[in-house]
């Protein structure tokens, strides 16, 4: 996504209240598990519940024969970018791509990402959660866990004994919960930057997405063989590189 989108998008941060997007969850069985469809559309679940993905595919899959061909996907697609026009116009105007970063797909700007324990725990103080959050935007000045400022694990009272702390480079944006780690979904739909998204140009770009899933070129997608997203990866496999859920 270009600066001036993001910059644009975040200029319009005060049409949408704080309230619209997810609070993040202190409960650890209220933290969501996450995905992103490949167009965008968000799905969550609770922690310890099956992946989303799950979801997303037998939604998609309108005839439930447990393969989800070209014409289902673009189905899928269609219908989405319907429920994003708000105006009923045939358009995604700037608006309503905010709206889709704020209120639909908060994870996008950084809201609501409880996944990931930077600390490698899951207790102690200033356990919140928010750890891919922080990796990703920082949080404010003179509290590493909110908004803000950049976090730094020398002041998190939880790493005082520790040497080193646990490093990976983590997408940005959307991109951790989807499967061609886009950071926002609808931006490439929009190729000249005029800040409208056609319908015509969203399908094309879930004809090129199909197009890269669908890689043996069999005309159809098997959820068996789809790629994981960076969150399902880490959610199957908790304790590599010191991350812990």
């Amino acid at each position: 996504m270009s600066l001036s989108r993001r910059m644009f998008g975040l200029s319009l941060a005060g049409v949408f209240t704080a309230g619209a997007a997810p609070a993040l969850a202190r409960d650890p069985d209220d933290w969501p598990n996450v995905f992103i469809a490949p167009m965008g559309k968000p799905f969550r679940a609770k922690m310890g519940a099956p992946y989303p993905v799950a979801d997303w595919f037998k939604a998609a899959d309108k005839n439930s024969d447990g393969k989800l061909d070209h014409a289902e996907f673009i189905a899928d697609a269609d219908a989405f970018f319907d429920t994003l026009d708000v105006h009923h116009q045939g358009v995604l105007t700037s608006y309503e791509v905010a709206r889709y970063e704020h209120n639909v797909a908060p994870e996008i700007l950084g809201y609501n990402i409880a996944v990931s324990d930077l600390r490698g725990r899951r207790d102690g103080p200033g356990h919140d959660g928010g750890r891919l959050w922080l990796a990703q935007y920082g949080g404010q000045q003179g509290n590493p866990y909110s908004p803000g400022a950049s976090y730094r694990p020398e002041t998190d009272p939880d790493m005082t004994n520790q040497s080193t702390a646990p490093t990976e480079v983590i997408p940005e944006g959307a991109a951790p919960f989807t499967f061609l780690e886009t950071p926002e979904p609808l931006a490439a739909a929009d190729p000249d930057f005029s800040g409208f998204i056609t319908k015509p140009n969203f399908l094309k770009l879930a004809d090129r997405r199909f197009d890269k899933l669908d890689s043996n070129q069999d005309g159809y997608l098997v959820l068996a063989k789809l790629p994981k997203t960076y969150v399902q990866k880490k959610l199957e496999h908790p304790g590599r590189k010191g991350f812990h859920f």
